[in-house]
C-alpha cells in the first residue's frame, strides 16, 4: 500500500467525505427528533446540510490542488471547465440562494412557477418541491402530484406568491337576475350577506394592506366586499367581489352561492334569478301548396 500514495490518499479522500456525509445525517436525524418547532427544524438541517456541502468542496480542492492556498486558481480552472456543461446546474444553485436570501419564497407558500401552481414543501440547493394544485382538478384544489422544479426557473420567468406579504386575494362571480325583479331588494340580500360571512377576512386584511401600502408603490385598494351592476340583454348582472383566505376561496365561494341562493327562495318571488331566454318575435307564415297534377298511368 505504501507504494501506491495515490491510491492512499484516493482511500482516505472517500472515508472523509462519508464522515462528512454520516456527520451531517446523524445532525439532521438530532435535530428532527428534539427541535418540536417546524420552521426552526427545517432551517436548521438545511443549514447542516449546506455547511456539509462546503467541507466536502473543501476537501475535495485540497485533495485535486495538493494545496488549500491554490483554493483560488482551483475555483478557476474548475469553473472555467464546468461552467458551460453544468449551467443548469450552476443557475439552480444561485436560485437557491437567491430564493434564501431575498425570500422570494418559502416553504408553506402557495406560488405559481412555470407554469405550475402549488404549495412549497421544500426547498433543496437544487430543486423546489412543490404539492400541485389544479390541473385535471378544479378551482384550488390538489392534484396528489409532488413536482419538482429546478431552483433555476426563478431567474427565467415571474414568479406569483398568494401568500408572502399579504395572505388574502380577491375573488368574484356573478349573479344573474330576472329583469322585473326588485333589484333594490337583490342588492341587500347579496351585500348582506356577504359582509356578515366575509367579516372576518376583511377585519384581518386591513392591517395586512395597510403593510403592503406602506412598502410598496401601490394604491389602496378596498377589501371590503363590493356589488357592481351590469344590464344585459336578458338579466341584469350582479358581481360580487370580495377578498378572501387564498386557502379558503373554493368553499368560501361555495358557501355564497348557497346563502344567496336560499335568501333568493325566500323573497317569495321579489326576487328571481335569470336564465338564458329566447324570445320569437314573429313567426314567418308558410305558404305550403300541394300540388294535385294526376300523374299518367
Amino acid at each position: 500500500m505504501a507504494d501506491h500514495p495515490t491510491s492512499v490518499a484516493l482511500i482516505r479522500y472517500f472515508v472523509w467525505v462519508v464522515v462528512i456525509i454520516g456527520f451531517v445525517q446523524f445532525l439532521r436525524k438530532l435535530i428532527r427528533k428534539n427541535q418540536p418547532n417546524t420552521d426552526a427544524r427545517y432551517k436548521s438541517q438545511k443549514v447542516i446540510e449546506v455547511t456539509g456541502y462546503v467541507f466536502i468542496l473543501l476537501l475535495s480542492i485540497s485533495y485535486f490542488t495538493g494545496n488549500i492556498k491554490d483554493f483560488a486558481l482551483a475555483i478557476g480552472l474548475l469553473t472555467a471547465g464546468i461552467t458551460i456543461t453544468l449551467q443548469e446546474l450552476i443557475l439552480s444553485i444561485a436560485g437557491s440562494v437567491y430564493i434564501f436570501f431575498i425570500q422570494v419564497y418559502k416553504p408553506g407558500d402557495r406560488i405559481e412557477i412555470n407554469g405550475i401552481k402549488g404549495d412549497v414543501i421544500d426547498i433543496d440547493s437544487i430543486y423546489t418541491t412543490m404539492m400541485e394544485i389544479g390541473e385535471w382538478v378544479s378551482s384550488d384544489n390538489y392534484s396528489g402530484r409532488i413536482v419538482k422544479l429546478s431552483n433555476a426557473f426563478v431567474f427565467k420567468g415571474p414568479v406569483y406568491n398568494y401568500s408572502r406579504d399579504f395572505p388574502f386575494i380577491w375573488d368574484e362571480f356573478n349573479i344573474p337576475v330576472r329583469y322585473g325583479s326588485d333589484i333594490e331588494l337583490a342588492k341587500e340580500l347579496i351585500v348582506g350577506i356577504a359582509s356578515e360571512q366575509l367579516s372576518g377576512y376583511v377585519k384581518n386584511s386591513i392591517s395586512d394592506w395597510k403593510r403592503v401600502v406602506e412598502r410598496y408603490y401601490i394604491e389602496d385598494a378596498q377589501v371590503a366586499p363590493t356589488l357592481a351592476l351590469t344590464m344585459t340583454d336578458n338579466w341584469v348582472q350582479f358581481n360580487l367581489r370580495y377578498i378572501v383566505d387564498y386557502k379558503k376561496r373554493r368553499y368560501t365561494k361555495h358557501l355564497l352561492n348557497e346563502l344567496i341562493l336560499k335568501a333568493i327562495e325566500e323573497t317569495d318571488g321579489k326576487v328571481v334569478l335569470a336564465s338564458t331566454t329566447i324570445e320569437v318575435v314573429r313567426v314567418p307564415t308558410l305558404n305550403i301548396e300541394k300540388d294535385h297534377t294526376s300523374k299518367p298511368g
